[in-house]
């Protein structure tokens, strides 16, 4: 395991900033159903390699790159519209949204600490929603920004630096938890620490940028003594 050795490794933690999909519910396996059907309707041959290296990027280009290299003639927006429309009934469908082992405590225990935190995901906002009140998890997660808020998506740092305005912490005081390259990449590029977790459902996503890599909440919360953690006092007023 690595440790802290960026830039800023000396600097107080402050704020946390995590991903959704495959950090705060396991819910990666699903989508790749759900995208892969989707895929089939449309005739794109994706492959599965290729498939995984869409993981962390918006729903806008993960499509507009599937319709450039197979030449799918439907518009990009019905193409959305049909997909997420497929994705939010069978995520409401979904009987067992729950999230991931020992993420509770770790949010808990920041909260405990007055560290503000923040979900930034590539998902719609509709879906970020659904998922944080299915999984019980939205009354910690005030703040929830979506790519569909910021110029660029992941690997482009918009989403971190656009979260971390908004719990009012500076960008070398906040820490990032990723499963996917292009999450990782999107972090290190904001000026941020960044902990990859290693998800399986999440495909063979290349860490090693991450300061940090885990495989679990309980490997995180052994770590947390380690790590710098200091409250600070955030821009924004804040519900604990």
């Amino acid at each position: 395991m690595n440790q802290m050795e960026n830039e800023h490794h000396h600097l107080p933690i402050q704020g946390v900033i995590f991903d959704m999909d495959g950090v705060l519910i396991d819910s990666e396996p699903i989508y790749f159903e759900i995208e892969r059907s989707s895929f089939d309707h449309f005739g794109a041959a994706v492959t599965v390699e290729e498939h995984h290296s869409f993981v962390g990027v918006t729903l806008e280009s993960m499509w507009q790159q599937v319709i450039n290299k197979y030449q799918v003639k439907v518009p990009l927006e019905e193409i959305l519209v049909y997909h997420q429309q497929h994705v939010m009934e069978q995520m409401l469908a979904h009987t067992e949204l729950v999230g991931m082992p020992g993420v509770e405590r770790w949010v808990q225990w920041l909260h405990e600490q007055q560290i503000p935190i923040a979900v930034a995901s590539s998902s719609p906002r509709a879906l970020i929603d659904l998922i944080m009140e299915k999984t019980g998890l939205g009354s910690y997660f005030e703040v929830r920004m979506t790519g569909e808020e910021v110029e660029h998506g992941k690997p482009a740092p918009d989403i971190f630096l656009a979260a971390a305005e908004r719990i009012g912490i500076s960008p070398e005081h906040c820490l990032v938890i990723e499963d996917s390259r292009n999450g990782v990449q999107a972090a290190k590029s904001a000026g941020m620490r960044c902990i990859g977790y290693r998800n399986p459902g999440s495909g063979d996503q290349n860490l090693s940028k991450a300061d940090v890599q885990i495989s679990s909440y309980d490997e995180l919360w052994a770590l947390k003594n380690t790590l710098p953690f200091k409250s600070s006092t955030p821009d924004l007023s804040r519900s604990v």
